[in-house]
């Protein structure tokens, strides 16, 4: 079943040279952030190119509930009026955070340091997701949490009534602890720590810093240290949203796998801690050229240019890149089946604990499209099979997650046989005119099965 009713199945088919701009929408990350950070300042934030997919409306339906005046001025135009650090109402009802993980984890935290009480909830895919990577941190502050077994949603939270400062030490790269624990010490005295030892995505510090609040890092032996001061006022922003390089990955990677294809994509945010997948795609050999490099809203931001690559090559992808691309491995080894040889990737074991089991998924499906695919614990290897090799032909299971759904649909376009998935209902989550976009660019696709 989809997350949004009944199961959408629907099937690519090889395509002809896909021409063209994508325009993709804003950042998923950036989107959550920026209603979260606006509800907990002081006055109006004004928010342009806001990802109106449904897991960031379920992020502005659960400020609202909190007390912030939330209100949608126009496409991707958003305003919020802000109750302060501290100020959050106790909401009425049970706040459903459908399929993401990012707002439900990110909301905990912005609650847990308040004394109030919230019971969270998801659709099936979130409710199976462990949440103790946060709650854990979480209850240092003072913060109680009572759930299903193994940590799952339903969850109740008892925000502090007296929080202290933590300091932690993130156990894995995870953004969204970090980011939740961050949330957490905006409403508790003193000053929090938090001591990542790989880099993760940084949205979170760009953003607080520029909402006013202070914070610093510096080197610790455990790793990087963010270091909070709590308790502090923020200032309302005005924020452009820069566009998601993981929706910009799907078109970049079809357009590297299909014959004669040119897409320009334009305003994608290049920040490092994100652009992971990109740098890969070029040491394989792709033809990605990054146009009008620039700086919005405090971010890195280009002009991306992909055109058909027949002649990628597999590489061992460093694992210590895995922080930065974590949720493009799906669509990663869909552009690795159709390089030569095989195509590595190590440190990858948080895909298990995604939206599905992100290894699982791709390499089954993948196998049941006539590639060669090895996996372990927290590794994949891909075996391509050169340009316009992969035969295709098979139905995917998408287990209720977006990118495992436009990962197998890339796939179609340029496999010798359709593929189709079993339901493309939960790519509205993060990618709402993912098939119409692909469709205005020459992808064929096909509601039902192949």
């Amino acid at each position: 079943m989809s997350a949004h009713g009944d199961p959408i199945p629907m099937t690519a088919r090889r395509s002809g040279p896909l021409r063209g701009a994508a325009v993709v929408p804003g950042d998923k990350s950036i989107s959550h952030r920026a209603l979260i950070l606006g509800a907990l300042a002081v006055g109006e934030t004004r928010i342009s190119g806001l990802l109106e997919g449904q897991d960031v409306l379920d992020t502005a339906k659960a400020m609202r509930a909190f007390g912030a005046e939330v209100t949608h001025e126009g496409p991707g135009d958003w305003t919020v009026q802000g109750v302060g650090v501290g100020g959050f109402a106790e909401p009425a009802d049970v706040i459903d955070c459908g399929n993401s993980g990012t707002g439900v984890r990110l909301i905990m935290g912005a609650m847990a340091t308040s004394p109030l009480t919230a019971t969270f909830t998801g659709d099936a895919s979130l409710r199976k997701r462990p949440m103790g990577r946060v709650t854990e941190p979480l209850a240092l502050f003072g913060t109680r949490a009572v759930g299903r077994q193994g940590g799952r949603l339903p969850m109740t939270l008892i925000g502090a009534d007296d929080p202290v400062p933590v300091r932690y030490v993130v156990p894995v790269p995870s953004a969204q602890v970090k980011s939740a624990v961050l949330l957490a010490g905006l409403n508790a005295p003193g000053e929090t720590v938090v001591i990542e030892r790989e880099a993760t995505r940084d949205h979170t510090e760009r953003m607080l810093a520029g909402f006013g609040a202070t914070l610093r890092t510096e080197e610790v032996p455990e790793g990087r240290a963010i270091v909070l001061t709590g308790q502090p006022e923020l200032v309302p922003q005005t924020i452009a949203v820069p566009r998601d390089p993981s929706s910009a990955a799907f078109p970049v990677a079809a357009a590297l796998i299909v014959e004669g294809s040119d897409v320009l994509v334009p305003g994608i945010g290049l920040n490092p801690t994100r652009a992971g997948l990109f740098a890969t795609l070029r040491e394989m050999g792709a033809d990605l050229v990054y146009e009008n490099e620039r700086e919005e809203g405090g971010e890195p931001v280009a002009d991306l240019r992909a055109r058909f690559s027949p002649a990628m090559t597999g590489i061992e992808v460093p694992p210590e890149r895995a922080p930065s691309m974590i949720d493009e491995y799906p669509i990663l080894a869909v552009v690795a089946s159709f390089a030569s040889g095989p195509t590595m990737m190590r440190g990858i074991g948080e895909l298990r604990v995604k939206e599905s089991d992100r290894i699982a998924a791709m390499a089954a499906g993948l196998r049941a499209c006539g590639a060669e695919v090895e996996e372990g614990e927290d590794w994949m290897i891909v075996h391509g099979l050169g340009a316009g090799g992969l035969p295709g032909g098979a139905v995917c299971a998408t287990h209720l997650d977006h990118r495992i759904a436009m990962s197998f649909l890339c796939a179609g376009l340029a496999a010798q046989k359709p593929v189709s998935v079993d339901d493309a209902g939960p790519i509205a989550t993060s990618f709402p005119i993912f098939e119409g976009l692909m469709a205005a660019l020459g992808a064929e696709f096909d509601r039902g099965d192949a």
